[in-house]
Parts: structure tokens; C-alpha cells; sequence
């Protein structure tokens, strides 16, 4: 479509609409609404049809109003989805950490950190049984794994329970995540 002077164009890249005012080949001068002047390549322009401006013109903000709202509604409706209770679920974290446990740590001998840190493992997990708790996260930290062994060793007693290894993103290498099920004998 040619373009002459007195068109109504648009750029196709920006939102710029203007009249064009002159036309100097390989340019066309596009003066805006705003009174700036701007210029163009000819491939840069579409031409707005007179009847494309009135059209615009008659839609009402009633009628967009409508379709909004049209659209949110199918929107809403399909959107309705259960989510899993998986990611629902409260998780129980126990930090395992000694000095997490305790203020001080003197006079106490690597055992006893251990008893204290085993102790305070198989409490919280028998609290755990008792209150439903379905899931908790024993925090061990990586260290020599000393730790993670016999905190292995004392979930393996329990019939109820199965663990693994917990989400790295949420708690990285040191953790293990405990799944306790509750219809069976512990």
C-alpha cells in the first residue's frame, strides 16, 4: 500500500501513530497526536484505514469491561485445581547441631555430645509419633557422619518409620527426612 501525505500511519516496532506530513524518499516525516515529528522508512509504517480508527473509537469501556471479565471468569474456572497435600504439609525440623542443644559444651566428652544429640532425636521422635506428626527433618550436619550413622541406627528400630535422605534445595547434604506412619505398631 502506498503511503501519501495526510495518511494516518503506526509503526509497526514502537507506539507511535501520527499524520504524515512529508515524504522525502528513502523518509516520511510522521508528526504525532503530540506535535513531535518523527521520521521513518517507508517498510517501518502501516497505514490506519480510516474505518480502523472509527472502530476503535466505538468500542466502549463497557464492552471491554465485559470481556475482562469474560476472560477471567474462564480463567478462574479453569484454574481450579486441588492442590497436593504434599506441599501442604507442616514438616518438623530438629536441629541436631550440640551447640543448638546445649549453651556449652565444656566439660562434656564427645560421647556424651552424642548421647545428648541421640537422646534428644529419639525425644523428639517419639513426640512426633504421639502428636501425628507425618513428617520431620533431623538436621545432622555432613561432619564425619558419625552422627547421621547412629541417627540411622536408632530410626531403623522403629517399625513405622521410613527415612532418607532430605530435599538438598531446602536443607542441602546434611539432613534426613523422616516419614512416620501412624497405623502401625511402633
Amino acid at each position: 500500500m502506498k503511503i501519501k501525505i495526510g495518511d494516518k500511519v503506526e509503526t509497526i516496532d514502537d507506539a507511535i501513530t501520527g499524520i504524515v506530513v512529508s515524504i522525502k524518499l528513502p523518509l516520511i516525516t510522521v508528526e504525532t497526536e503530540d506535535g513531535f515529528s518523527f521520521d521513518f522508512n517507508e517498510n517501518e509504517l502501516i497505514v490506519l484505514n480510516s474505518t480502523d480508527s472509527i472502530e476503535l473509537e466505538n468500542i466502549s469501556r463497557k464492552s471491554i469491561a465485559e470481556n475482562i471479565k469474560s476472560k477471567e471468569e474462564s480463567k478462574s474456572k479453569r484454574s481450579l485445581k486441588v492442590s497436593s497435600k504434599k506441599r501442604h504439609q507442616a514438616t518438623f525440623v530438629i536441629d541436631l547441631h550440640i551447640h543448638q542443644l546445649t549453651d556449652s559444651t565444656k566439660g562434656m566428652s564427645n560421647y556424651d555430645m552424642l548421647n545428648l544429640q541421640l537422646d534428644t532425636a529419639r525425644r523428639q521422635l517419639e513426640f512426633a509419633i504421639k502428636k501425628r506428626i507425618p513428617k520431620l527433618v533431623f538436621i545432622h550436619g555432613i561432619g564425619e557422619g558419625v552422627l547421621k550413622q547412629e541417627l540411622y541406627t536408632v530410626l531403623r528400630r522403629y517399625n513405622n518409620v521410613t527415612f532418607y535422605d532430605a530435599d538438598y534445595k531446602d536443607y542441602g547434604l546434611g539432613a534426613t527426612e523422616v516419614k512416620i506412619f501412624q497405623n502401625v505398631d511402633p
